[in-house]
């Protein structure tokens, strides 16, 4: 446990770093780069109630106010095309994209129409499979459709506020069962290390999946923002990261027998798209309110505010809240995060990418992890052990903590009071050049904070 409690100190002070964005305000979009593929995400941020430990970009769902932000979806997703964009691959998350099925289909129809889109995937929950929608997301391209399901025990769903919303873990169950083999890839969603969550059942989420023969599962740890742990904390008792461990490294074992890992934490039965686009590609656009994309070594958010997103497309703008441009260094370390997570890296393909500097930019990296049993070198090629699987879900665990904390800060200021020292500064002071000095997100007991630089 020593080692599990250093990496994520560790980790927890680097992607505070990281996530640092220091351009604030009017920022250029991206620009696509001749021959490179990129895969788009598309952010649909609706849910039709809030479950207590997610801490995405979501809002309760007011149709006319959806029906609103999925138009201005397709002129952002249009404004990309227009820079010569062409996406391969395309990813829609949220939320629940699929809230309001006419327009999540109008949207999938621009995208086949604009792109040359070879793979779609798309989440949903559990009472969104129906005939009706299932057909919809067939017609529409959908290759993969990933349900959001979290367990399969009613306990667990009631003090998730899952239950009345989706059915009991039987109905879940059972829809699931009837719609196997559907589409190409049909995912199930589970997290595992909730507070109540106990071995017993972990291992009969466990069954079920065996049962059910699911094409792939991915098992999240639950990723919370500091102020979330702090709310379920509350409810239900601290979340327990010895308890993870114990959890992670028993259903890795349970499903090795039938499933090869697609990264840390997604199981194949067989080979198909993996839950995370962010293995097989290397940069990724981020379209709609609270989207992330990573384009040409820079990270950049889109803004969190619903209202300040559809004004901002209705002006021809693009809704770019911040960015950071990486060091070549930071770069290295984010391919080696990213690539290891699916299990495996090609250090002759590293090196050609960088130039010759991706081992000699990892020299502490790489010796500690193998030194811990981590990560092994077959013949040029880095692979993680099962232990270094779990370290690597540390590491993807502390990533998305970082980018929830930094989407708290945002949305609990709207974007609009944002604290400088000594002076206050808006999103239009700040489009104005009208701010000085670093703008700081403060994020609580944690002590970190995420810099917004004024343009």
């Amino acid at each position: 446990m020593m080692v599990e409690a250093i990496l994520t100190a560790f980790l927890k002070r680097r992607f505070s770093n990281v996530l640092q964005l220091e351009d604030f305000g009017r920022i250029a979009p991206p620009r696509p780069k001749a021959g490179k593929e990129y895969l788009l995400y598309v952010h649909v941020p609706f849910c039709e109630e809030l479950c207590p430990y997610c801490s995405f970009n979501r809002f309760p769902l007011e149709k006319d106010l959806a029906r609103t932000y999925f138009r201005s979806l397709g002129r952002e997703i249009r404004m990309y095309a227009e820079l010569g964009f062409d996406f391969p691959a395309i990813y829609v998350g949220g939320g629940t994209p699929t809230v309001l099925p006419d327009e999540i289909a109008r949207i999938l129809d621009d995208l086949r129409s604009l792109f040359r889109v070879r793979e779609i995937s798309l989440e949903t929950n559990p009472h969104h499979l129906t005939d009706d929608i299932v057909r919809v997301l067939k017609d529409c391209g959908v290759n993969r459709l990933s349900v959001g399901v979290q367990s399969f025990d009613d306990s667990l769903l009631k003090q998730m506020e899952r239950y009345h919303k989706y059915g009991s873990g039987r109905q879940i169950r059972d829809r699931l069962a009837h719609y196997m083999g559907t589409f190409d890839t049909l995912n199930v969603d589970m997290i595992f290390n909730f507070p109540t969550q106990t071995m017993a059942m972990l291992e009969r989420d466990l069954d079920i999946i065996e049962e059910i023969q699911a094409d792939q599962v991915t098992f999240y740890p639950l990723m919370v923002s500091d102020l979330t742990r702090r709310e379920l904390a509350s409810r239900f008792g601290p979340i327990s990261y010895g308890q993870e461990k114990r959890f992670y490294l028993r259903l890795s074992e349970r499903l090795s027998n039938n499933y090869t890992c697609g990264t840390a934490w997604c199981f194949s039965r067989k080979k198909s798209m993996i839950d995370e686009y962010i293995v097989d590609y290397d940069e990724y656009v981020g379209v709609g309110s609270g989207s992330f994309g990573y384009t040409g070594g820079s990270c950049y958010a889109n803004t969190f505010s619903i209202a300040d997103y559809v004004t901002f497309v209705e002006e021809g703008r693009f809704p770019i809240l911040a960015k950071r441009n990486f060091t070549e260094t930071e770069q290295i370390q984010y391919d080696f995060m990213m690539k290891l997570f699916g299990t495996s890296l090609d250090v002759e393909k590293a090196e050609k990418k960088f130039h010759g500097k991706f081992m000699k930019a990892l020299w502490k990296e790489i010796p500690v992890f193998r030194l811990v049993a981590a990560l092994t070198n077959d013949n040029g090629t880095l692979r993680l052990t099962r232990k270094g699987q779990y370290f690597w879900v540390i590491m993807m665990r502390e990533f998305f903590t970082g980018v929830n904390n930094f989407r708290d800060a945002c949305r609990a200021g709207n974007e609009k009071t944002v604290t400088a020292h000594p002076d206050t500064a808006t999103l239009r002071d700040c489009d104005a050049g009208g701010a000085e000095g670093p703008v700081r997100l403060p994020l609580g007991r944690s002590g970190a904070e995420y810099r917004l630089k004024p343009r």
